[in-house]
């Protein structure tokens, strides 16, 4: 979990500027959940692991557009990496995208 964690602090720093202007990327992407324009990642992160089990090893908030995208890469139980894309504001899974992982 603290990889993810570490992935997402990287993901609201590298996060564009539609969210807001004269703030760092972090406080904007912050206000935006606080806000309700945004839902938290762990929301997201629950959808994601409750439709496909396993282990979260990274999470980035992107800036598509002045759309805002949680990509979520996950490693399934059955060792499969895959790509989630969630629209941040309505939590909808917007791609999934992936390949069989071999150990």
């Amino acid at each position: 979990m603290r990889v993810w964690m570490a992935c997402l602090m990287a993901g609201l720093v590298a996060c564009g500027s539609a969210l807001a202007s004269d703030e760092s990327d972090h406080d904007r992407a912050r206000r935006a959940v606080e806000e309700g324009r945004m839902l938290p990642l762990r929301d997201i992160v629950a959808r994601a692991q409750a439709a496909y089990p396993g282990q979260v090893v990274e999470a980035e908030l992107e800036d598509e557009g002045q759309v805002p995208i949680y990509e979520i890469k996950i490693v399934t139980d059955a060792g499969r990496v895959l790509k989630l894309r969630y629209d941040a504001r309505t939590g909808a899974l917007l791609t999934t995208s992936g390949r069989n992982g071999h150990r």
